[in-house]
């Protein structure tokens, strides 16, 4: 059994692909119209044959109300892993990207939380180098 797709839902599919490829750096692999939406997804340039984001729609009655929890206590719907929190929190900073929390100590790794623009917070993370 392998992970091949997983989804963050989404209330606009047109603002999150750009920011997940124009800001965020991940590439458009599926793009097909379904009716009022499509089926899209990006993956990581560094691994561009392996697992999918779906950009999901949170048109469901039960996705908005979650997302909406979740933000208001501060939880990340999904977490990217990167090279270096500090530095990555640096660049998506200086091109707008809203954190809610800066890049922190927790353990074994450095985290950092932002604004997707979409309805989620996104957590960055790399382990500590020892």
């Amino acid at each position: 059994m392998r992970i091949t797709l997983t989804s963050v839902l989404v209330d606009d599919q047109a603002k999150a692909l750009d920011f997940y490829t124009q800001v965020l750096g991940f590439e458009k692999k599926h793009d097909v119209p379904m009716g009022d939406s499509a089926w899209i997804t990006v993956v990581s340039p560094q691994a561009r044959d392996g697992v999918e984001l779906v950009l999901e729609p949170d048109q469901h009655p039960a996705a908005r109300p979650f997302k909406e929890a979740l933000v208001a206590d501060g939880i990340p719907f999904t977490a990217f892993t990167v090279d270096d929190v500090e530095a990555e929190h640096t660049r998506l900073a200086a091109a707008g990207v809203v954190f809610t929390q800066p890049p922190t100590r927790m353990g074994p790794v450095t985290t950092a939380v932002f604004d997707d623009t979409c309805g989620n917070l996104i957590q960055i993370q790399s382990p500590v180098s020892e």
